[in-house]
């Protein structure tokens, strides 16, 4: 991580004329310490109206943040959108709002640690990880390169990334596969009998990166298959999104806790899908808050 005294220049950290940081739109004390990630800006309330109280709800573009109590416990919601490119805008400007004074635009002596638990939806990739179940990431396996942007290697898990590259013939002109342990602190806190894990893969875009075929060939069209056969000391990739790696990459940087849940509303092995996606989003939004006060 990079500590310097001189202040950070206006064209790297914009802070909106309300003192708030530029894309989320929030001030410091607008945030928990424990922070609940979703995609989808409509889903937001869906977890909010759980808590017993709520602080503040302030959007501006995708970013929706609702803080409030949930059994005596602050928690913040934030909608990051979809992608790594969001995650790196959400990351950066969560970090900036704890660990640099925003009125000095000089980083803190005193590091504040944040635990960032993401609750999405995704297609299993193993036949035996069914719809409707929960899958906890390990690891976060990531196709899409953000992390390699940053001063990285002392993060990642470079045995398994070779392991992964040989296994899947991965092509060089693609960005380098990385792979980042998610906290093990919060995974022992939410897992449980009721969810798999293993590694989460995150792919940058929708459709050509996650092995879609609609108009356009793909480079590889045996990589799906080749990813699904991976195995490293007993863990698969379980599923495939696009946040989940660079969450982990840029919260170990950054020195937080990260950790990815995932509801399984699609089979991409058997071509089946949840009758109930909702409710099995409910399911996991509910599990999920209730092993963080526990």
């Amino acid at each position: 991580m990079l500590h310097i005294m001189n202040k950070i220049a206006p064209s790297e950290l914009i802070i909106n004329p309300d003192g708030s940081i530029y894309h989320l739109n929030l001030r410091p004390e607008h945030i928990a310490d424990t922070i609940i990630f979703v995609g989808d800006q409509n889903r937001v309330p869906k977890i909010s109206k759980h808590f017993e109280s709520i602080e503040c709800d302030i959007q501006k573009r995708e970013f929706r943040t609702i803080t409030g109590t949930y059994k005596n416990k602050r928690i913040s919601v934030i909608s990051t959108g979809i992608g790594p490119d969001n995650i790196d805008i959400v990351m950066n400007e969560l970090d900036a709002l704890v660990n640099i004074n925003l009125e000095t635009r000089t980083i803190k002596k005193e590091h504040q640690q944040l635990q960032i638990i993401r609750i999405g939806t995704s297609g299993s990739l193993q036949k035996d990880i069914p719809v409707d179940s929960f899958v906890l990431a390990s690891y976060g396996l990531g196709l899409d390169g953000t992390i390699h942007a940053y001063a990285c290697e002392h993060i990642l898990e470079s045995e398994i990334e070779g392991a992964f590259i040989k296994h899947t013939q991965w092509n060089e002109r693609k960005a380098r596969p990385y792979i980042v342990k998610g906290s093990e602190r919060l995974e022992k806190k939410l897992f449980s009998h009721q969810t798999f894990k293993g590694f989460t893969a995150t792919a940058n875009g929708f459709y050509g990166p996650q092995g879609r075929v609609l108009r356009l060939a793909i480079q590889d069209p045996n990589l799906n298959t080749k990813i699904d056969n991976f195995n490293f000391k007993g863990l698969k990739v379980t599923n495939l999104e696009m946040e989940t790696a660079a969450i982990y990459g840029l919260a170990k940087l950054l020195g937080h806790k990260a950790l990815s849940m995932n509801a399984i509303i699609a089979n991409r092995a058997n071509g089946t899908f949840s009758t109930d996606p909702y409710k099995t989003v409910d399911a996991l939004i509910q599990y999920t808050l209730d092993k963080l006060v526990d």
